[in-house]
């Protein structure tokens, strides 16, 4: 389903990935593990289309994502949630989640928030409070549902446990382990195998911009 060969990202005069290859089949979760700058941002960055690619291919289902423009990665199906969480403070949880599917013009907007209260139901029982009456923990869920909204093939998640308070930490691993059992195929990245040791098929092990594949 995705596949990324020979790899290079510079930003400015800096290069941050080198020579980053690997291929995940559908329904493969797969941890990125490294250090803080170790280059896991830059790489799901890379493949969102946010950061240009020096060289080398990205694809996804067969598809040349490089030749695709930065907002057309949503309509295929490829959510991202940024290690920061980049909810709007003052809109409320659901309106955060409906946000993707506003920016993208889905018809069938409702019936995406829907599945995203199937596959995480607490969303449900906050989604009137604001982003900023949310915890941390919290908002992490609202980022990985709005990722959801668009994300039904390829999810990217940044840090998603970082900086959770331990019994939320739980939760998360266990709403991010049911999305293999939807079929999706998710990386998840960390800075070392705490949560995600036990649920991951592939340990990907990135160290100054180069990947190892486990």
């Amino acid at each position: 389903m995705l596949k990324l060969d020979n790899v290079d990202v510079a930003i400015q005069s800096v290069q941050i990935l080198r020579r980053v290859s690997l291929e995940l089949p559908t329904g493969t979760m797969a941890g990125l593990i490294g250090r803080n700058g170790a280059g896991k941002t830059t790489l799901m960055k890379s493949v969102m289309g946010i950061l240009k690619v020096s060289s080398g291919t990205i694809s996804f289902d067969g598809a040349d994502l490089l030749a695709s423009p930065t907002f057309k990665r949503t309509s295929m199906g490829i959510g991202y949630m940024p290690e920061d969480r980049r909810l709007i403070p003052d809109l409320t949880c659901e309106e955060n989640l409906l946000l993707p599917a506003w920016a993208a013009k889905q018809a069938d907007g409702a019936a995406r928030l829907e599945r995203v209260y199937r596959l995480i139901p607490e969303l449900r029982g906050f989604a009137s409070r604001k982003g900023s009456q949310l915890s941390g923990g919290q908002q992490k869920m609202v980022a990985i549902g709005r990722a959801l909204m668009c994300g039904d093939k390829l999810l990217l998640l940044d840090e998603p446990f970082e900086g959770v308070a331990p019994a939320l930490a739980h939760r998360l691993v266990e709403v991010v382990a049911n999305l293999k059992r939807e079929g999706m195929t998710v990386i998840l990245s960390e800075s070392d195998l705490q949560h995600s040791e036990r649920m991951v098929d592939r340990l990907l092990v990135i160290d100054r911009g180069t990947l190892t594949a486990r």
